[in-house]
Order: C-alpha cells, then sequence, then structure tokens
C-alpha cells in the first residue's frame, strides 16, 4: 500500500475557508434574538467535506472540474434523503415539467428505487413497456446489459430514454420466476391518454384512468356525462379503474375525487414547514348524482391514485376492490433553484379524510380480489323447453328463447378481467338489492 501526505490545493482552501466562515456566522447568527435557525451547523463535517474534496481534486484517476464534483455532491445529498428527492439539473427539471402534460419519450413506465435496482410502479397503459409485457413490480437489474446497482434513478431514467425506434434491452427480475429474463422494448414517443372510458352493459358504465394530468378532473366529469346520456340520462353504477395508475399531479386527484363527493375533506397534507400543510375540501356539486361507483386498485396504484381511493372510501362514496395498493403517500415539492436548476424535494406526508398516512402502508381494499386467468368452459350441448317440439308458447305473448339464440354480444376486456367482472357484479347487485328495499 503506498500512501503519501497530501496538501490543500488554493481552491480547496478556499472552500474550507468559506466554509468555516459560513458555519461561524451561522452559529453567532444562533445567539442573536428572532433568528429561526434551530441548532448549529456540524463544524467537523463540513471539514470533512472540504477534505473529501481536496482529496478527490488531487488523487483521483482523471481530472474533475469543481462544478462537476459539487453538482454531484448536492445530488448524492438528496438521492440519501428519500426515493423520491431529487436535484434536478435544467433537463431534468424541463422533462418533469414535459411529463405533467402527457407527452414524452421513452418506454412508458413509472419507476423508483428499491435496493439499488429500478423498480416497475406501474407501465402506463398503450406504451410500449405495457405492449412488451412490463409489470407493476418488476425489478429492472440491467440496461443494455449494463448494471443499473449504483445508478441513480436519474441516470438510469435517462438511459431508458432515447429516439423513437431505438431498441433497448430490459433485464428483469419478476417474483415468481427463478431466473432474470430480457425483454426487449422499442422506444416510442408516449402520449398519454388520461381518461378513457366506455359503457360495459346496459345502465352501467367504465372509466380508466391511466395517469393524472393537469385536466383529468374535467375529463372525468365529461365522461360520467357521456356515459349517463348514452343510458338515457342514468347510470345505475361506475366503474372507476385506477389499476397500474403511478399517480401524477396532486390536484387532479382532487379534482376527480370531488367528482364523486358532496362535502367533507378529501385529503390534506402534514409536514415541518406551515405551506407544507394543505387541506384540500369538496365542493357542494355532484357531477355523479350519486350513482354507486365501484373503485378497482392494485399494487400499481399509487400516489394521486391513492388519494382518490382513501377519499371515496373514508367517506363511504365507493366500495374499494381489488389488492392493496403502492403505499406512496409522500408529497413532492419542486422547488426553483437558478440557472435553470430545481429540487424536487420530499416536503410532507398524505393523509386520508379519516387521518390515515397512505406512506408505505397504501389503500386496503374493501374486497380483496386477486387478478386471475378466466377461462369460459364449454357448455357442450345443451336443450330448453323453446327446442322441444310441439312446446306451448309463452302466457304473456314473449318470445321463445331457445338454445340456439345468440348470446348477447360482451365487452372483450370483461371476458378475460376477472376483477372487472367481480366489480361489475357487485354493481348490479346493489342495484338489485337498492330496488328490492325499495
Amino acid at each position: 500500500m503506498i500512501s503519501k501526505r497530501l496538501k490543500f490545493s488554493p481552491s480547496v482552501r478556499h472552500l474550507a475557508f468559506a466554509v468555516t466562515a459560513l458555519v461561524s456566522s451561522l452559529a453567532f447568527a444562533e445567539t442573536e434574538p428572532n433568528q429561526p435557525l434551530k441548532g448549529r451547523l456540524p463544524l467537523q463535517e463540513l471539514r470533512t467535506f472540504a477534505e473529501v474534496f481536496d482529496r478527490i481534486k488531487v488523487a483521483y484517476v482523471e481530472n474533475v472540474d469543481d462544478k462537476t464534483l459539487l453538482e454531484n455532491a448536492i445530488k448524492g445529498m438528496l438521492t440519501g434523503l428519500d426515493p423520491h428527492s431529487a436535484y434536478l439539473d435544467p433537463k431534468d427539471f424541463e422533462d418533469l415539467q414535459i411529463n405533467t402534460t402527457g407527452e414524452f419519450g421513452g418506454l412508458g413506465i413509472e419507476v423508483g428505487m428499491e435496493n439499488g435496482f429500478v423498480k416497475v410502479i406501474a407501465p402506463i397503459d398503450d406504451t410500449p413497456a405495457q405492449r412488451a409485457g412490463v409489470e407493476a413490480g418488476d425489478l429492472i437489474i440491467k440496461l443494455d446489459q449494463k448494471p443499473v446497482k449504483g445508478m441513480s434513478l436519474n441516470e438510469a431514467v435517462e438511459m431508458m430514454r432515447g429516439k423513437p425506434g431505438e431498441p433497448i434491452t430490459l433485464t428483469i427480475v419478476r417474483e415468481g420466476n427463478s431466473k432474470p429474463f430480457d425483454i426487449v422494448i422499442k422506444r416510442d414517443i408516449i402520449k398519454v391518454q388520461s381518461v378513457k372510458s366506455k359503457p360495459l352493459d346496459e345502465g352501467y358504465g367504465y372509466i380508466r384512468i391511466t395517469q393524472f394530468q393537469i385536466d383529468s378532473g374535467d375529463e372525468v366529469v365529461n365522461a360520467i356525462k357521456k356515459l349517463a346520456k348514452a343510458n338515457k340520462g342514468k347510470l345505475n353504477g361506475l366503474i372507476l379503474d385506477l389499476r397500474n395508475n403511478p399517480g401524477g399531479v396532486l390536484q387532479a386527484a382532487v379534482d376527480v375525487s370531488d367528482a364523486f363527493l358532496k362535502k367533507g375533506v378529501i385529503v390534506y397534507t402534514k409536514g415541518r414547514i406551515p405551506n407544507s400543510e394543505l387541506r384540500f375540501k369538496a365542493d357542494e356539486k355532484d357531477p355523479s348524482n350519486g350513482v354507486p361507483v365501484v373503485v378497482l386498485i392494485n399494487s400499481g396504484s399509487a400516489s394521486a391514485s391513492e388519494i382518490v381511493a382513501g377519499a371515496l372510501q373514508d367517506h363511504k362514496r365507493a366500495i374499494i376492490m381489488g389488492t392493496d395498493s403502492f403505499g406512496k403517500g409522500s408529497v413532492q415539492t419542486v422547488l426553483p433553484l437558478n440557472n435553470q436548476r430545481a429540487l424536487k424535494l420530499t416536503t410532507a406526508l398524505y393523509y386520508t379524510p379519516n387521518g390515515r398516512s397512505i406512506q408505505a402502508q397504501g389503500i386496503e381494499p374493501d374486497i380483496t380480489v386477486d387478478r386471475a386467468k378466466v377461462t369460459k368452459l364449454d357448455q357442450g350441448v345443451t336443450y330448453k323447453e323453446a327446442d322441444l317440439q310441439g312446446h306451448l308458447n309463452n302466457g304473456n305473448g314473449l318470445k321463445d328463447k331457445p338454445s340456439s339464440l345468440k348470446a348477447k354480444k360482451v365487452d372483450k376486456q370483461l371476458e378475460s378481467d376477472n376483477q372487472l367482472q367481480q366489480a361489475l357484479s357487485l354493481l348490479k347487485g346493489l342495484s338489485i338489492a337498492n330496488k328490492a328495499i325499495k
């Protein structure tokens, strides 16, 4: 082992002097009246920082400029806080602003970090990632055979972005698979349609929110009106699908919740600083007209999705069905800095109207329904009374219903999605029960 005494470079001596002067001034300020500073800054740790800075400048195998070192130090400081806080350089800041508008380049997955690997929170509907078979909960361990371990989340996201048509290989570890496997995906321009809707059955509508964007609240209201109009002005039930919805804009989650509520708190936040404590309430309007609602969630439902599910569950406005949600209950505030940079800093936690913290807990459904494959069994040859020769006609003048009568056309998604089937069956049961009570 070779060791030698390293001398401080002039730039680092200036840095150390500046740090010492800063600490001294702040420590003095603590003794002054009406000063907000609480506690002294750790002088010894700041001196250690200056010494590490110097050692890198002098001994690192390649020359690194001061700007790069200081920016890396800032990134490290934010990365060490929690998985969602980050330092945004000009490009990252621009990407964040683009993402909230619903159009950006890449694969179409919402990701976070877990144990140094990239974890898929949810693939976004109708994107290359979803079509290629990426699933919520997947761990991405390599990108184009380059290990993800050691990368920051921003670095991994940057690798996944690129020109439309360019392929990238994701090496994935998935629960239930004994070995990692590769998925090749071609990048594309991601245009996320926030809200989709369709009639499921006579009197029953389906609304799917893929991601919460600025106008999602208005789009949900319009979807409710459209579905009601298609059913002669009245709905017997509505399914709100938030599965694999990674979240998005907080105000959009409030607006969507408000479309189903007439009063009360929707969500509130608590943090250390006064302006991090917010409380959102519903107005008296009810675009949904009190229609029975089932909300579908799963482990890919995060953040804004959990706010909506939690609010409707606490107000007993909807039945929550599916599996436990993701559990991202923290608030990230974007704090602009100079030079087109910003901090994305976790400043508070979300709480449901009843005071439940979503963080690391998620929303537990009222009715647990695991995702399963649905196989329709062949009924074989069947006969009914109407098939028999010489059968009597219906006494009320109704047409016969022989076994050869064609069955009503069923929505393709409804045929293969057992959770959606269960939600529709529940709504139909509620409708029958309500009529019986009346």
